[in-house]
């Protein structure tokens, strides 16, 4: 069984009767976030800061996830502007970015190019395919744990999962340019590569060989910030041994560079983690890190379960969550009255309405279409 394909912004939603008072209060919630992002908009088109175009990446990302019927059009002021701006941030080697972080720049901005979905974005897309997998690490040591991952870029060349799997998103979503007869010579990810480091930030010692891999109840199958770090620090082991500690977010984000590398829904792999966020599951926090990057990981969430598939998660106890619903009412309950949202938790930079509105709505609009 193969996993499901996100199309962004232009399937129309699968209605079901039961969940049509869900439906119209996402949708309001949805509308009021996408009115709170257009009022914010800089008058340069940029959202928060124009020092990392990622963020204005993510808010037109959100306006274009609307349902076919619904999205405002490539004249439309705030999609007018925003990716006006993103392309005075294409670089001639292909990079979109200002001064710094250009891989993470890059794969946000080339994922908001993809959900424009048009012709004449093909040709910069196609460069910016090329400039992300440039930043693949590849280590004269065939051992290497950080062999095949992807970084932040020229400053901070050492790979993580959060910046792989945010390229890895990127390629995934513009992969037919590659597929096209004229592209045949592009040069592509070293996808086995890719893999490797991806299961070398995980918690699944049959998979993983580091000292730190772990298979003790509370951490076995879940990932980790890179091999050998993780944020959520560490646990002590008897006898005398240290484990890091998976964590949330993380967590949602291997599964969906699973996806996204193509791995089957019953590779031993892809259970591992899944077991793990079942046995994980929460709305109240980042499991690991408590309201640290607690909207990044209602994003994640968000796109890896959707891609993964099905409409219920089992918790550990046995209990079936429709964990659709769960996650829009809690967003819900979160907005504030102005529309936007915030995280009080500043860690990952989630005091910034603009970057915390835009993945509550991404999310929001993840779920409206199978609600």
């Amino acid at each position: 069984m193969v996993f499901g394909t996100i199309v962004l912004g232009a399937a129309e939603p699968i209605i079901k009767s039961e969940n049509a008072s869900v439906r119209h209060e996402v949708k309001r919630a949805i509308d009021k976030g996408l009115a709170w992002l257009e009022k914010d908009q800089n008058t340069n088109g940029f959202w928060s800061t124009a020092d990392h175009p990622a963020i204005t990446a993510l808010a037109l990302i959100a306006f274009e996830g609307r349902v076919e019927s619904e999205r405002l059009g490539p004249e439309a002021p705030p999609i007018k502007k925003g990716y006006a701006f993103l392309l005075s941030c294409v670089k001639t080697n292909g990079g979109i970015y200002r001064n710094d972080l250009p891989s993470y720049n890059t794969s946000v901005a080339l994922t908001a190019f993809c959900a424009a979905n048009r012709a004449e974005y093909r040709p910069l897309i196609q460069k910016a395919r090329q400039f992300l997998i440039g930043f693949q690490y590849e280590s004269v040591d065939s051992n290497d744990p950080l062999n095949g991952g992807i970084g932040y870029g020229t400053q901070d060349k050492t790979p993580d999962l959060s910046n792989t799997s945010l390229a890895l998103e990127a390629l995934y979503h513009s992969k037919q340019i590659i597929a096209d007869k004229n592209n045949f010579d592009a040069k592509d990810l070293n996808w086995p590569a890719a893999i490797r480091f991806l299961q070398n930030c995980q918690n699944l010692p049959d998979q993983n060989h580091q000292k730190w891999a772990s298979d003790d109840s509370q951490n076995q199958g879940g990932f980790v910030y890179a091999p050998g770090n993780s944020k959520a620090g560490e646990t002590n082991l008897a006898p005398a041994r240290i484990a890091l500690r998976s964590y949330g977010s993380m967590s949602y984000a291997g599964l969906l560079s699973y996806i996204y590398a193509d791995l089957r829904r019953d590779d031993p792999r892809v259970n591992a983690v899944m077991d793990w966020l079942r046995s994980n599951y929460t709305l109240a926090e980042n499991p690991g890190m408590g309201q640290q990057g607690l909207f990044y990981y209602y994003h994640t969430m968000a796109k890896a379960l959707t891609l993964y598939g099905g409409d219920t998660i089992e918790t550990k106890e046995g209990k079936k969550i429709k964990w659709r619903e769960e996650l829009a009412l809690k967003l819900i309950d979160l907005q504030l009255g102005n529309g936007s949202w915030s995280n009080p938790s500043g860690r990952w930079f989630e005091k910034d309405a603009d970057l915390v509105t835009a993945y509550a709505v991404i999310a929001l609009d993840m779920v409206y279409g199978n609600l």
